[in-house]
């Protein structure tokens, strides 16, 4: 399914909504229908106009072109190690963002410094723009943490497994830097399946009514596990804001120009005072749910051949090499800085301690309590009945 360019089309707009400039409405979510979204670059690379768009990448450089790169192919290798990691028992579990790197790269940049994100658990992309070190990402799913990082230090909120549950603790601290009256903004991060959570519903209507300076950010990848989004909605995710009182707008998510644009634009809408937005970045999860999950059971090679043909990182590649923005020194440097980061990552992981059995007892109660003390002494003489090879 390829996306056209549609420049010439005239933008249509409804109430409440943002237009999107260069894109057909489809009154349903029908699959293999033309979507309505903003597009800076095709899939073969080429350059398109927007009037509402342009400016906000208008005086991007050749050299931060080349740095949104080399975030995406970095990205793609931490991921595809993690993924390997797993595949080896080193760890638990591993959610891959494999082909939404150019919605997480260009949402994460642009964000600033004194902005506060809250993610799910499939934003490495958006780590990386934070400076979250990438093997931290890694302990949660190795089990030896509840995360890794301090959140305050990069402004990056720990991963949040439960689903859409980030939403709502997003719309409440925008409040609060709000009543503080702080020019920075919000961004949250959830998928196609949490939009369908109550607590994202919730979080519509609070940010609404009180103006919240927050950014939804839906990485719609058209499939919530097994669910595809056709199951889950009869309109296009970004026309729910319409229903809340605030816009919607729906964005190439594998165009990472796009994407930056499009999120600069709510951010700087949020920090004015105008309030929340959703953006929806229509993208697809070209790998499994998870690594438990086998997308070959509900999902054709049809279908992920499309979307490939459409890969983020060789639609800027392509778009820089036809500028003359970039030599092949620069792909082969970055190729061995790519192999380097994977194995630091490697040994990063296999390095990691243990977890201490015994700190799942603490914090359950804040003053302490007679059932949680009964069950660690009862399992104190469970790991020493190993020891006295009782438990063997």
């Amino acid at each position: 399914m390829t996306v056209e360019s549609t420049a010439a089309r005239k933008p249509r707009r409804s109430a409440g909504t943002k237009s999107t400039a260069g894109k057909r409405t489809t009154a349903r979510n029908t699959p293999g229908a033309e979507p309505e979204l903003v597009q800076l670059l095709t899939p073969e690379g080429e350059r398109v106009k927007n009037a509402e768009y342009d400016k906000y990448v208008a005086g991007i450089t050749p050299d931060e072109l080349r740095g949104l790169y080399r975030d995406m192919v970095l990205t793609r290798r931490f991921d595809a190690e993690a993924t390997s990691l797993q595949r080896q028992g080193e760890l638990g579990l591993w959610a891959s963002l494999l082909g939404q790197e150019a919605a997480q790269i260009g949402s994460g940049r642009a964000t600033r410094e004194d902005d506060y994100v809250f993610p799910t658990y499939r934003e490495h992309g958006v780590a990386w723009c934070r400076g979250v070190d990438p093997a931290n990402l890694l302990g949660m799913f190795r089990g030896v943490n509840n995360g890794g990082w301090d959140p305050n230090s990069n402004n990056f909120q720990l991963y949040t497994i439960v689903i859409g549950s980030q939403t709502l603790h997003a719309t409440g601290y925008a409040m609060g830097i709000a009543k503080d009256g702080a020019d920075s903004a919000v961004i949250a991060y959830f998928g196609d399946g949490a939009s369908s959570q109550g607590d994202v519903a919730e979080s519509f209507t609070f940010s609404a009514v009180y103006n919240a300076p927050v950014v939804f950010f839906c990485q719609n990848n058209q499939w919530a596990i097994s669910e595809p989004t056709e199951k889950q909605t009869r309109v296009p995710l970004y026309q729910r804001a319409q229903g809340y009182g605030f816009p919607g707008v729906r964005v190439d998510g594998n165009d990472v120009l796009a994407v930056l644009a499009v999120t600069k634009w709510a951010l700087e809408r949020a920090r004015s005072g105008e309030g929340p937005t959703l953006v929806e970045a229509y993208t697809y999860r070209m790998g499994a749910h998870t690594t438990s999950d086998d997308p070959t059971r509900y999902r054709g090679d049809e279908e992920r051949l499309a979307w490939e043909a459409k890969d983020p990182i060789l639609r800027l590649r392509r778009y820089l090499e036809a500028s003359n923005h970039t030599d092949e020194g620069f792909f082969t440097e970055l190729e061995a800085e790519s192999e380097a980061l994977g194995k630091r990552v490697r040994e990063a992981v296999r390095a990691m301690p243990d977890p201490d059995h015994f700190a799942i007892f603490e914090n359950v109660y804040a003053d302490g309590h007679a059932l949680v003390d009964e069950e660690r002494a009862q399992f104190a003489a469970y790991q020493a009945s190993f020891a006295d090879g009782e438990g063997a």
